[in-house]
Parts: C-alpha cells; sequence; structure tokens
C-alpha cells in the first residue's frame, strides 16, 4: 500500500506491456524465470508493481543478502547465491528447481549481475538465468527499463537524472533442437537481444556482445544518463 506509490513516485514509473501478464497467463501460472537491465537501487520494486498479481522471488548476492540490506532483500524474496561452497550451490539449484516446478513461482534475475545507475545500453548477460532456465524447462520473460526526460522541477528541484519506464515482454522458449550448451547460449542471446528491442535500442547496434566474455578489458565508459564501464572491443 505504501511502497508501491513511493517507489513509483520516486522512479516517475511508467509500466508498458502489461497485457502480455494476462495474454500468458497459462504460461506464467507453471513457473517462469523473468530477467532484466538493473539500473536503480528501487528498480525490483518497479518490478514487483509490473507483474502483480504474482509475486517473485529475486537472486542475490550472498554478501548483499547478509549486508545493512539484508532484511529488506529477504522481505521481498530475495534468495542468496553461494559463491564458494559446492554443497550450497547443489541445495541452491534444488531450491530453484523446487520453486519453478513444484510451487510454479516465479523467479527474477539480473542477467548482468550488477546494478549501474541510469546506464542505457544493455550489458552482457551471464548465462546463469538460461541455465535454471533450460535445466527446469521453463520459459525467460523479458523486461527492460528505459528512460524520460524529466520536467524542469524534478531535473531542477529534485536533480533527478531520469524517468524510468518499464517494458514487459513476451515469453522466449527454449530451443529443444539444441543440445543443453547451446540452448542456454542461444537463449542468452535471444533473452538480450529481446531487452535490447523493448528499451528501443536495435540488438545490432547495442555497445555489448550479448553475453558475458570474462577475457574483455574494462574500459571508462559515459553514458547519456549515467556513467559506468565496457568491454573493450
Amino acid at each position: 500500500v505504501f511502497v508501491f506509490p513511493v517507489a513509483t513516485i520516486r522512479l516517475g514509473l511508467k509500466i508498458e506491456g502489461r497485457e502480455n501478464i494476462k495474454k500468458y497467463k497459462d504460461v506464467l501460472d507453471d513457473g517462469v524465470i523473468s530477467v532484466c537491465n538493473h539500473v536503480h537501487m528501487w528498480d525490483y520494486l518497479a518490478v514487483m508493481k509490473a507483474i502483480r498479481p504474482y509475486r517473485s522471488n529475486l537472486l542475490a548476492w550472498d554478501k548483499n543478502i547478509n549486508g545493512e540490506n539484508g532484511t529488506l532483500i529477504r522481505l521481498v524474496g530475495g534468495i542468496p547465491i553461494p559463491e564458494k561452497s559446492v554443497a550450497g550451490q547443489k541445495a541452491f539449484l534444488k531450491t530453484l528447481g523446487s520453486l519453478l516446478n513444484e510451487d510454479h513461482g516465479w523467479l527474477h534475475i539480473y542477467a548482468e549481475g550488477s546494478m549501474w545507475e541510469y546506464y542505457q545500453p544493455i550489458r552482457p548477460f551471464k548465462r546463469g538465468a538460461s541455465m535454471i532456465a533450460v535445466s527446469n524447462d521453463k520459459p525467460i520473460i523479458p523486461l527492460g527499463f528505459s528512460y524520460r526526460e524529466p520536467g524542469w522541477i524534478r531535473k531542477h528541484v529534485f536533480h533527478q537524472i531520469a524517468l524510468f519506464t518499464l517494458h514487459i515482454g513476451e515469453p522466449i522458449y527454449p530451443d529443444k533442437t539444441l543440445t543443453p550448451k547451446k540452448r542456454e547460449k542461444d537463449l542468452t542471446i535471444r533473452a538480450h537481444r529481446a531487452v535490447c528491442t523493448l528499451v528501443g535500442i536495435n540488438p545490432d547496434e547495442n555497445l555489448y556482445e550479448p553475453i558475458l566474455n570474462d577475457s574483455k578489458r574494462i574500459v571508462y565508459y559515459t553514458s547519456t544518463y549515467g556513467v559506468g564501464y565496457r568491454g573493450s572491443w
């Protein structure tokens, strides 16, 4: 009652594509994974509002859940990602399988892996979201934040850089004609291209390739709305 209106005002939020929630109700009722660019500390509240009446769980780094915002992350359905424990990773994947297949839940993943505020290009996706989707035979719902120019009061009085629009896409299914590894790669690429398209970026002209390559050198980059880093080509 309180959080959604405050987040909507804070972000200047508009939501587009809500009709897909109703259109694909049968798909969503069977368990689904969503991916999205991560561009603001409050953007998950926008996701939660956009997908109502569904409630999602969120993958989060365990250090964040154990940090100062840990209680809030748990309250919104945060699931810690174990980084070092093999046993923890097995239990983690089993939990996700139960969430998707037995509870038919909604799992949200920030496939870029980190937050860069007000960043325009869609950064490379890690393959974890697609791995989970393929191993559980679930579709991915692409979501994407784009930006609008703020009015004079927001810009000059509250110093707001941009207003947010959250776009909801249509489900993307794993290609079962491919081997599991190729299926993961293909699904990652198609999900990345879908998010680019949702936010108004031609996938072929996006700054980044679709899949994260850790061998890329990182260089400084400034966008129209914010500052971040990019891999050199």
